[in-house]
């Protein structure tokens, strides 16, 4: 079921023309927050505006853009994908020859159905997008090229969204809102990001939980500069990119690689899905984990994905669509950061109450050694004993649940129980 409203609201949103900057940026987070009542801020920093080693580019905007042939036809037109036109493409409007027009083509020869997603955010020249095969077919006349675009003084824009909880430590999820007409390397995070944050906003939460949506790179340095003082309280982050598939998962570890993101990642996907692989940070690294992980920053930012940016064929051109994400495979993805949630909400350290073993049948436990034999519920006895003995104060729910082999999730109604017996007392993990 919500992999399915997951699907629909990518399906909302992927013909809005977005890049860095511009009104289809906008429209997008108003759409998200109005249709998902979740109660976003939106920020606006002016062009020309210096974030770090930065400098907020001009505002791009786009109307209209097509190639017609000597007949007037039009071969190509951003009507039928916004990623026929060059990403802050400059405004053209003349008639060209092929040979002049194809300076200013982009296609990729090894896949020659894909149009590839092709930008110049700092470069100022013109350019459209088309498959090979649409290439291809392109005649030896005059072409009328036409792009409708403005580049002007404007800003750039993101949000953020604030879920207090009972403690200001955060638990931080980053996404981006930036690139037009790709389902999962774009819209299946803000997709996953905002039914995390209706779900967390319908529940009482031990952290205060920081969602944000920027464009990707300058977006995320501009957040990082912006809110420098309040990522200082970040516990635990997570990047939500390439969400959407159906495919195996990918992980990208911190920075660090052993930060409680890490942990909790790797513990979950070894416990809830049958295999992932993981990529290194030093070589590997290519979404918003490159500035949330820098040095000065250094936050805990960890990206659990189905199928990694760069690693699969449909990456950057028009196959990354409707088609290749589903709604099981955006509901696999959000499951597994809700379980990393749900484990974070729990994890503690725990000492012990009692000293030496403690009388577990009088708690209805249905633990009783007769003559050294052990009754028939002796597992389910022995393992609450096995997780006391690592209840010493230095062990963590997920240290416990891999001492004692079992999953933390399920581990966690276990060490309520032991905790509503006054038999542990939890204690902070951090």
């Amino acid at each position: 079921m919500i992999g399915q409203l997951m699907y629909s609201f990518i399906e909302s949103l992927i013909t809005i023309p977005r890049s860095i900057t511009g009104d289809g940026v906008r429209l997008s987070l108003e759409r998200i927050k109005n249709d998902h009542l979740l109660a976003l801020q939106m920020y606006e920093i002016p062009t020309g505006t210096v974030i770090e080693d930065w400098v907020v580019p001009k505002e791009w905007n786009i109307v209209d853009a097509y190639i017609k042939n000597s007949k007037g036809e039009k071969v190509i037109t951003l009507a039928d994908t916004n990623l026929h036109v060059l990403g802050y493409s400059d405004s053209v409007d003349k008639h060209v020859s092929l040979k002049e027009l194809n300076k200013h083509l982009y296609s990729l020869p090894d896949q020659p159905n894909a149009i590839p997603y092709v930008t110049s955010y700092y470069d100022d020249t013109w350019g459209f997008c088309l498959s090979q095969n649409q290439r291809d077919q392109l005649k030896q006349e005059s072409y009328h090229v036409y792009i409708d675009s403005q580049k002007s003084v404007g800003s750039l824009t993101y949000a953020d969204l604030v879920i207090e909880g009972k403690e200001q430590k955060e638990i931080f999820f980053s996404t981006y809102i930036c690139h037009p007409q790709m389902a999962n390397n774009e819209l299946s995070g803000p997709a996953v990001a905002t039914y995390l944050a209706k779900w967390l906003s319908g529940r009482s939460n031990r952290y205060t939980y920081r969602f944000c949506f920027t464009p990707e790179t300058i977006g995320s340095v501009a957040y990082i500069s912006k809110n420098f003082d309040k990522l200082q309280n970040i516990h635990a982050a997570f990047n939500l990119t390439c969400v959407g598939d159906d495919r195996a998962f990918s992980f990208m570890p911190s920075r660090k690689g052993n930060t409680i993101s890490d942990k909790v990642a790797r513990h979950v996907m070894a416990n809830q899905i049958e295999s992932y692989k993981e990529y290194s940070f030093m070589n590997d690294r290519g979404s918003d984990e490159r500035q949330y992980c820098s040095p000065g920053v250094d936050l805990p930012m960890v990206s659990i994905m189905k199928s990694k940016y760069g690693e699969f064929p449909e990456y950057h051109t028009s196959l990354d669509n409707m088609e290749f994400i589903t709604p099981f495979g955006l509901e696999h993805s959000f499951n597994v950061h809700k379980a990393c949630i749900e484990i974070l909400e729990n994890n503690f350290k725990y000492h012990t109450n009692v000293l030496g073993e403690p009388f577990l049948s009088k708690r209805g436990k249905n633990y009783m050694i007769i003559g050294g034999k052990q009754n028939a519920d002796s597992d389910s006895a022995q393992l609450i004993l096995n997780i006391m003995t690592c209840c010493d104060g230095s062990m963590d729910i997920v240290d416990l649940a891999e001492e004692v082999g079992i999953y933390a999730l399920d581990l966690i109604p276990i060490i309520q129980s032991l905790i509503s017996e006054d038999l542990i007392t939890p204690i902070e993990s951090f």
